[in-house]
């Protein structure tokens, strides 16, 4: 999955208990963020066991199903057990686990929302101990992203049980029995005419995403305009060679690509993440590309150690990730690990705009459509009016640990970088 995925969520099961599966293969799908693969067996044989459903996150290296090969023992006794599959377990919790598998569920079903996720260990803890999903939603979790733990849910049961009867007979009230509801947003009544739409996968991520960001960053922009007249003279000149040499097309994202990785160079604290109260600041400078995807939904494929390649190696990069991006060949790890994100709004005729910040990172910057506009030239012998190609930059930061000052100045750079640009460079 690549050295930075952690999890996957399983999507679609492709084959059912008791089918024969072929070497490589497909088995499942799954999705990492935005990104959909499938996963291949890696022998032949007949599916016996699928230890995880669909929805389910599982850690990189778990086993997600067992696969009879010809000549293996087909007793069921002799296959691990899924529960002691991943890590061993103390007494107590193994208990709990076979009073759980054992248990008759008649509680209402416990189910993951968007903000929280629950293993299927703990749903069938909570519905065994009559645990309501209000109640499980308050409880505090120390996993990844406050993710309810089993451990959480057992102590969560001792503390519980240590109570007092006549106070765990009697529900607590509302108010102190779990956080203060938030307000409900008015339902939007559809009419007859009106078509419903569901959101994908995707959007949905992107939606909680985006919700996630404005909430967790204080967002505010800078805007300043660059005169990239000489890049697009230069580019018009080399680009027929370029194309003749290297067997890939010049665009202007590479070019600006290069000048925010030097920019960021000169920057190092836009190059940073937060974590509570520390400042993570991070070694490499691994630079997000937004791409639309044939659905319409934008992808951020990253490449890696941005301020390391050449104009030629940044190219290919670029074209290489945008035309995976487009036909949906992305990988899980491309799109992992970045450190700031360039998106270029300009493609789709906006001059500028005021993007949100694509956690954990810090900034973003948003390139504007290049525009033919008249404008003061200033040159020895006076300024005159001249027709010059110029486009708008919006730089979003988090303005919990970027101020006003670095804010302007880092777009102040990348502005510098694109203005003195050599006509005379050779590629």
């Amino acid at each position: 999955m690549g050295e930075s995925v952690a999890e996957a969520t399983i999507t679609s099961w492709l084959k059912e208990v008791g089918e024969t599966i072929e070497a490589d293969e497909a088995v499942l799908e799954i999705a990492t963020d935005k990104v959909d693969s499938e996963v291949p067996s890696e022998v032949e044989g007949v599916l016996v066991e699928k230890l995880f459903d669909v929805d389910d996150v599982v850690q990189v290296g778990q086993t997600i199903a067992i696969i009879e090969t010809e000549g293996e023992a087909s007793a069921s006794a002799s296959r691990p057990e899924p529960a002691k599959a991943t890590a061993p377990e103390t007494p107590a919790v193994a208990e709990v686990e076979k009073t759980v598998v054992a248990a008759q569920e008649t509680a209402a079903p416990i189910v993951s929302s968007g903000d929280r996720f629950y293993s299927p260990l703990v749903k069938n803890i909570a519905k065994k101990e009559g645990i309501s999903q209000s109640e499980l939603d308050a409880m505090p979790g120390t996993g990844k992203d406050g993710r309810v733990t089993k451990n959480d849910i057992l102590g969560y049961l001792e503390n519980r049980s240590a109570a007092p009867k006549t106070e765990a007979a009697t529900p607590a009230p509302k108010s102190q029995a779990s956080e203060p509801e938030k307000p409900k947003t008015a339902p939007v009544v559809a009419s007859g005419d009106d078509e419903i739409i569901e959101m994908t996968r995707m959007g949905k991520l992107i939606a909680h995403h985006m919700v996630e960001s404005v909430q967790t960053s204080a967002h505010v922009q800078s805007f300043i305009e660059a005169d990239v007249t000489k890049i697009w003279n230069w580019r018009n000149k080399v680009k027929k060679e370029f194309a003749a040499r290297e067997g890939e097309n010049l665009t202007f994202t590479p070019i600006f690509m290069e000048a925010v990785a030097k920019a960021l160079r000169d920057f190092p604290m836009m190059n940073i993440s937060v974590q509570g109260d520390n400042i993570i600041k991070k070694k490499h400078i691994n630079l997000g590309m937004a791409a639309a995807l044939p659905d319409g939904n934008l992808i951020v494929p990253v490449i890696k150690d941005a301020d390391q390649l050449n104009l030629v190696g940044m190219t290919k990069k670029v074209n290489d990730l945008a035309g995976r991006a487009r036909e949906n060949k992305l990988k899980p790890d491309d799109i992992q690990g970045g450190t700031y994100t360039v998106t270029n709004v300009g493609t789709f005729g906006s001059i500028m705009g005021t993007p949100i910040i694509n956690q954990p990172q810090v900034g973003i910057l948003a390139l504007g459509a290049i525009r033919k506009v008249p404008a003061v030239v200033e040159t020895p012998e006076g300024d005159f009016i001249g027709i010059r190609y110029r486009m708008f930059m919006s730089h979003s930061y988090d303005h919990r640990v970027v101020n006003g000052a670095l804010g302007g100045q880092f777009v102040k750079a990348v502005k510098d970088y694109l203005e003195a640009w050599d006509s005379n460079r050779e590629i």
